[in-house]
């Protein structure tokens, strides 16, 4: 039985669902740019890097861009996303999150985030939730992106442990492939189907235990 020590979440989708804002700020971008972008489209943008993100857009819209011009517009899509997330407050933190963080905390376990989100400090303090991690590994930390471990590797570092006592909890495809590839245990938040490599799949973190990190 391997003896997890330290837990490692992502952001978007397990702690907080900023996907929304996301979209919000994605389709604000696609209409004033002349053309209109579904939540279906949205669904390819998952746990991908802003860059590429607006690859995939302007890909939809059937639109081209010099480099100088592509970074302006992910800078105007950015400044959108933090109006939006400004606004956030504990009340959007998913079922069972902060429960199961104190779970945690009381069991003497290391608390890490793993995130490529370089907002992750803005929506922790807006959460209320900063104080519940060791450490914060985000984007202003990282270069490479999942599915690389890089972000993962650098958590499990910073609690002083092994990636062999660290367990992952992640809702994307990408970042499943990272936490396997850093030699770590990984629980899919989401659906089976999409998280199909994880070693364990849960719904969410409401009523959830400890035995949920045992392997």
């Amino acid at each position: 039985m391997t003896h997890i020590k330290g837990c490692i979440f992502d952001l978007d989708g397990v702690i907080v669902d900023t996907a929304k804002y996301h979209y919000l700020a994605w389709k604000r971008l696609a209409s004033e740019l002349g053309f209109n972008f579904t939540e279906k489209q949205n669904e390819k943008l998952k746990g991908v890097s802003r860059m590429r993100s607006l690859d995939i857009l302007l890909e939809v819209g059937n639109k081209n861009f010099d480099d100088d011009t592509k970074l302006k517009l992910a800078d105007k899509k950015n400044k959108w996303y933090v109006e939006y997330i400004s606004k956030m407050d504990t009340s959007e933190i998913l079922p069972g999150v902060k429960d199961f963080l104190m779970l945690l905390k009381k069991s003497n376990i290391k608390i890490s985030l793993g995130s490529a989100s370089k907002n992750s400090m803005l929506i922790l303090e807006n959460l209320k939730l900063k104080d519940c991690f060791d450490s914060i590994i985000d984007g202003n930390k990282v270069s490479k992106a999942k599915p690389d471990p890089e972000v993962f590797l650098l958590g499990a570092k910073e609690l002083n442990l092994s990636p062999e006592e660290c367990v992952v909890f992640e809702d994307a495809e990408a970042g499943v492939q990272a936490a396997k590839a850093a030699n770590m245990k990984v629980i899919g938040i989401g659906s089976s189907s999409i998280l199909h490599e994880a070693d364990k799949v849960i719904k969410g973190f409401e009523n959830q235990t400890l035995e949920l990190i045992q392997f």
